[in-house]
């Protein structure tokens, strides 16, 4: 697949479209067990054909093979628990139970992004253990056997809240930049832009899933066309794809819209009860305690004139 994408230096910052930009899956790789050499694997795939500023897309689910993180299906809900820091939404249905949870990593996904699909019958996969680690092991590999100073990103598919469907995103990486800050650079039009911040990690990861599939058995892509992005020796020093993740502080949305609703509403209902009328205790959750404080106070008032009428 070829897509005609320019990209410009100004200043030692990347700001706007140069070259073109291809993206080729990695064949003769084939099946990872628990304990495979896999950047041996993939040296031996591609390594002929590796430059220096190529970026290797790879699908997490080798890495997890590879590193042994797999678990009897049995255990699933075990796993998902254990790989749980903090649930955001959960939702019933016919199928059972979603969960979209904050994961060990930082990753909000569904399951803790432990799955099932492309494994052996009867396990589950777990997300690696520390995926920027096993990208920057993979770049120090490719670079010792082939002198070669690459970019490598870990893939993963995520759901978008309010979108339809899933696309890969960057789980992890090394030797490139992540996000590319274009704010104080001049648009088209000569405007400074204030608020564009590509994730530009992600991007690759999207568009390299287009060559890799689901159910090809091509789970490494090569990218090549990038090379502004690619930072020559800074495997060990650039921040990975953990800097892809939004702080707490600037999360809009940290709990599900039903769940911060029935947070409320308990609030509201106990503080009601036992507290009266709390403006602090209500921030965020303006609706439930409404809901909450209404139905207590109703109560309350059907009390009095019970009370009264004996």
């Amino acid at each position: 697949m070829t897509l005609d994408h320019f990209l410009t230096e100004s200043s030692g910052r990347i700001t706007a479209p140069t070259t073109r930009l291809v993206i080729t899956p990695v064949e003769g790789i084939g099946e990872i067990r628990s304990g495979d050499d896999l950047a041996g694997l993939i040296g031996r795939a591609c390594g002929k054909d590796l430059r220096s500023g190529d970026i290797l897309a790879v699908t997490s689910k080798v890495v997890s093979k590879a590193e042994g993180r797999t678990m009897p299906a049995a255990d699933r809900d075990a796993a998902v628990e254990q790989e749980t820091v903090r649930v955001v939404a959960s939702r019933e249905h016919a199928g059972g139970t979603t969960r979209i949870v904050e994961n060990r990593l930082g990753i909000v996904a569904a399951a803790a992004g432990v799955d099932a699909s492309n494994t052996e019958d009867g396990t589950v996969l777990l997300l690696p253990e520390d995926p920027d680690a096993s990208a920057r092991a993979i770049c120090r590999r490719l670079k010792q056997d082939f002198g070669v100073d690459i970019g490598v990103v870990i893939t993963d598919t995520l759901g978008r809240p309010w979108r339809q469907g899933q696309t890969d995103a960057a789980i992890g990486a090394a030797g490139l930049t992540v996000l590319l800050d274009l704010r104080g650079t001049p648009d088209a039009s000569g405007r400074p832009m204030t608020a564009t911040v590509s994730a530009v990690a992600d991007e690759i990861a999207a568009a390299a899933d287009l060559v890799k599939g689901k159910t090809a058995g091509l789970p490494v892509a090569l990218v090549r066309g990038l090379e502004t992005l690619v930072t020559v020796g800074g495997m060990d020093k650039d921040p990975g794809a953990k800097a892809l993740l939004r702080p707490a502080g600037e999360d809009m949305f940290r709990r599900g819209s039903a769940e911060a609703f029935e947070d409320g509403r308990r609030s509201g209902t106990k503080t009601g009860y036992n507290a009266g009328y709390d403006d602090g205790h209500a921030a965020g959750y303006e609706d439930g305690y409404a809901a909450g404080y209404a139905a207590a106070a109703a109560e309350a008032r059907r009390r009095a004139r019970s009370t009264g009428s004996r």
